[in-house]
């Protein structure tokens, strides 16, 4: 980030990527490896593992929106602190867990704190980041969490390998300092919904039908955006037969973006069509995705990886700041929530059908298939965002008028 912009930045907001940081390097740090001990150490199943995990994610999306209307009314600051309280105490949880129902209350409470901090985190990051530099600072922020990617799977590693109690208490430490902190020294945030009660304030977001057709046309984005939990590290040990190689290729992506994050956002920073850089971007890392098809090495697969990453570097920035832009600022939070429901259904389908198209490929020995179908879902996404930006008329500064009208 260039020192001006860090010199203008508020406090309150380098709070706000401090905490964004550290919740990172909780959450990646456990995550990972909470499967691996679900799977060896308790002997469970992998596709019980798995409902555990989305337990946890269903319980964090599913109620995001009630989350954050809430945080709307309620204030931004007291439902970051009570929902990264409520994560904190479920991560710890699982390093007590004797029973299958304690890790399913452990994924519940865990899901439950992400619904009440994660569209109110959001809302206070575009509320407090003045409009001129919000790109830029949300740019900044998504290089702090590749960081924190990289950072986690040192520490994920190291405590894993002691005892995955420490493992546990390490990831919900991080999130207890991060609510003590907020609530410490991040400034009161008031209630910006002081006009619509809970339900008008979801009736309101639902009715804006500009909205929910952006919020529809993002789960092709995280159907992309889910590969890389699933299909991409099965096709590294796969052209690679060695496991660690994994792990090299996923850092990679993390150290690309660390990297060239904040050059590509300069670079696009008198570019003012958001959504038409949101479908170009998810294009970009459908592209990356389908040259999957012919990798046969480790070098072609890195080469594929930085495609992808550069995708996300210029989605990612355009994405997150777009969704204020459609919200009046008394919704910010609603907003933020709704749109949470691309994450669950695209993400969900990303896995889930992702992973079931690559079986198929591997099976009728058309490897192309599930490459070829992500790039099908770039080209569509591509497609509808930037009809979607001709027909909303234009979508640069005073986009927040149109939106509301």
């Amino acid at each position: 980030m260039k020192r001006e912009i860090w010199r203008e930045t508020p406090f309150s907001v380098k709070l706000l990527l401090t905490t964004s940081f550290l919740m990172n390097l909780g959450f990646y740090a456990l995550i990972p490896y909470l499967t691996l001990y679900l799977t060896g150490s308790i002997g469970w199943t992998l596709a019980m593992a798995g409902f555990v995990l989305s337990v946890r994610q269903f319980s964090q999306q599913g109620f995001a929106f009630l989350g954050g209307v809430m945080a709307d009314v309620f204030g931004y600051k007291g439902a970051m602190v009570l929902g990264m309280g409520i994560r904190a105490i479920g991560f710890a949880m699982f390093a007590f867990c004797t029973e299958t129902w304690h890790f399913f209350v452990a994924a519940i409470l865990s899901g439950l704190g992400g619904a009440l901090f994660d569209p109110a985190g959001s809302a206070a990051f575009a509320v407090l980041t003045p409009d001129t530099i919000r790109k830029e600072v949300f740019a900044f922020r998504n290089v702090l969490m590749n960081i924190a990617v990289v950072g986690s799977q040192i520490v994920g590693t190291a405590l894993s390998a002691v005892d995955f109690t420490y493992l546990s208490l390490f990831a919900g430490g991080m999130f207890a300092v991060n609510a003590i902190l907020s609530f410490l020294l991040l400034p009161p945030i008031a209630a910006t919904n002081t006009r619509h009660s809970v339900w008008e304030s979801m009736s309101i977001v639902l009715k804006d039908r500009r909205f929910v057709r952006f919020t529809l046309i993002l789960m092709g984005y995280y159907y992309l955006n889910m590969q890389v939990f699933l299909t991409i590290p099965m096709l590294v040990e796969d052209v690679t037969h060695n496991k660690a190689y994994v792990g090299i290729v996923l850092s990679a992506l993390s150290l690309f973006v660390i990297l060239f994050q904040m050059k590509v956002t300069q670079w696009l920073e008198g570019y003012q069509q958001r959504l038409t850089l949101i479908g170009i971007g998810t294009l970009v890392m459908s592209m990356g995705l389908f040259l999957f098809t012919f990798a046969d090495s480790l070098w072609l697969l890195l080469i594929d990886v930085f495609l992808y990453a550069l995708g996300t570097m210029i989605a990612v920035p355009n994405l997150v700041d777009v969704v204020p832009r459609f919200a009046p600022k008394e919704l910010v939070g609603a907003y933020y929530g709704f749109n949470g429901y691309s994450i669950a259904i695209g993400g969900s389908l990303g896995q889930v059908a992702g992973g079931w198209v690559y079986d198929i490929g591997f099976k009728l020995q058309t490897p192309w298939l599930p490459w070829t179908i992500c790039l099908v879902v770039g080209l569509l996404v591509a497609w509808m965002l930037y009809q979607m930006e001709r027909d909303t008329g234009q979508i640069g500064n005073d986009y927040p008028k149109i939106a509301r009208s």
